[in-house]
């Protein structure tokens, strides 16, 4: 009878055991081998695969042959979509604060406890009652759905982030990629400078030894082409530097590019209207992605208010329990009890106006927000204004002397002109050149910022959210 009585008490204990032993998760050992992942990393290039199915995707295109030895800037943008750092963290981020929605939102567990009571009963068989009492919370006021709220925000915010990043990765991308093909034609401009510095300088040098010019004259010669060949050279060694920033902005090693074509229009301006347009104005200062994550901040703060003051209202416990007595009279004990946290020395007011200063500090935030995204939008639309009116203007002037030097050309060939006057023209053709390709460069640079400024173009959620290198889904809350 005792061992029956001693089993209908330990029932209850192994069944909470049981169910509490069921769910448990194994933990997964994943090590990190920088020797793998530094090996994984200079493996990575464009005949990948996997990068070609992620291109035909998006782009909705067949490539072939593959590999392409032409890059754009619209291909290599995915490119840096798919391999760049910078995109798994913030998707790795994103994840990890999504996982709070499933820890907010889980029950609060039940505890149990077991204890002895001692008992000194004359003659009794057992003088020990032991006992089995349970805690069972029960929040109030809704906590959980504020809790839940809260983390909801908070992943939105992080998810909003993947795009902030990967907008930055194309901004960092198109930066580097218009100072790659701005310093190649840099330099074979300067090369051809160069080349007629020597031929002119040489025929300097034949004058003078023939008497018909003066020792400065020749001096002069040698100061230009001297100076054409250190501004030659200070090129060459920043195109170098602008080939490993591309190869950093797409998230490869920068051997990959050797031997491969990247394309770059400088000539070609987009039409800045739909960039500066009333919309587009609107645009930026809703839509951005930084502008829509500093709000899902500010909302997680609002319900982080308010489930500090949904603390004022303390939770309610419940605790049932059974004993045994297992003396003479053999009785089965069963009791209930409710607890709960009396408010007696402070009402929570500390917290509730420590999460009122943070959703300020919020709001402030997001107001200084967009006052430098009005202030970046503003000095990107003057900026380019002035770099398109320059690139006008300097175009009309490199037309002029290109007539020149064609003028020129023609008298030479008719002898009415030397060799030098063409040389000569050819020389300031060259360098009316050079000008405009900067002012071209500039103003890329300029519709860069603006487009910065706008976030404009964004790319599309299917190209960032998932990581495309290893088809791991978005997180879903």
């Amino acid at each position: 009878m005792r061992t029956m009585r001693r089993n209908l008490f330990s029932m209850p204990l192994c069944a909470v055991l049981a169910m509490a032993l069921a769910g448990c998760a194994d933990f997964e050992n994943k090590p990190l081998l920088p020797q793998q992942t530094a090996a994984g990393f200079e493996g990575r290039t464009f005949a990948d695969a996997g990068l070609k199915k992620f291109l035909e995707t998006n782009l909705h295109r067949e490539f072939a042959p593959w590999p392409p030895r032409s890059w754009d800037f619209d291909t290599l943008t995915l490119v840096a979509f798919y391999y760049h750092p910078s995109l798994d963290v913030a998707r790795a981020d994103w994840a990890a604060v999504s996982a709070g929605i499933r820890t907010a939102n889980e029950l609060p567990n039940p505890t149990a406890g077991v204890s002895l009571l001692h008992e000194p009963v004359p003659d009794a068989p057992a003088p020990w009652i032991p006992s089995l009492i349970f805690d069972l919370p029960i929040e109030t006021a809704g906590k959980r759905g504020l809790r839940t709220d809260q983390a909801k925000h908070l992943s939105e915010s992080a998810r909003l982030n993947v795009a902030s990043i990967a907008w930055q990765v194309r901004s960092h991308l198109r930066t580097s990629l218009l100072d790659c093909v701005w310093g190649q034609q840099r330099v074979a401009l300067l090369q051809r400078q160069v080349a007629l510095q020597q031929d002119l300088n040489q025929r300097f040098e034949s004058q003078f030894q023939a008497g018909a010019i003066a020792q400065m004259e020749l001096t002069n010669a040698r100061i230009a082409l001297a100076r054409a060949r250190a501004d030659l050279a200070d090129a060459q060694r920043q195109f170098a530097a602008t080939r490993v920033n591309v190869a950093d902005a797409l998230g490869l090693p920068a051997a990959v590019l050797d031997g491969v074509s990247l394309g770059f229009d400088l000539t070609r301006l987009e039409d800045s209207r739909r960039l500066t347009s009333a919309d587009a104005r609107s645009t930026a200062l809703l839509r951005r992605t930084d502008i829509l994550g500093a709000l899902s901040d500010y909302a997680a703060s609002q319900s982080a208010l308010q489930l500090e003051v949904a603390k004022q209202y303390p939770d309610i416990h419940l605790t049932p329990g059974y004993s045994w007595n297992a003396g003479n009279t053999g009785d089965h004990d069963w009791l209930i009890g409710i607890t709960s946290l009396v408010p007696m020395f402070n009402q929570h007011k500390g917290p509730i106006a420590e999460a009122a200063a943070r959703r300020d500090a919020l709001a402030a935030r997001f107001l200084a927000l967009q006052a430098k995204v009005i202030g970046d939008l503003n000095r990107a639309i003057a900026t380019l204004r002035a770099s398109e009116n320059n690139v006008v203007v300097l175009g009309q002037l490199t037309a002029e002397r290109a007539a020149r030097q064609r003028s020129v050309e023609a008298q030479f060939k008719a002898g009415a002109v030397d060799r030098l006057e063409v040389l000569g023209a050819t020389l300031e053709l060259a360098a009316a050149q050079l000008t405009r390709l900067d002012a071209q460069a500039q103003a890329q640079q300029a519709f860069g910022a603006l487009e910065d400024a706008i976030q404009s173009p964004l790319p599309k959620p299917s190209m960032i959210e998932a990581n495309a290198r290893s088809q791991t889904p978005s997180p879903k809350p």
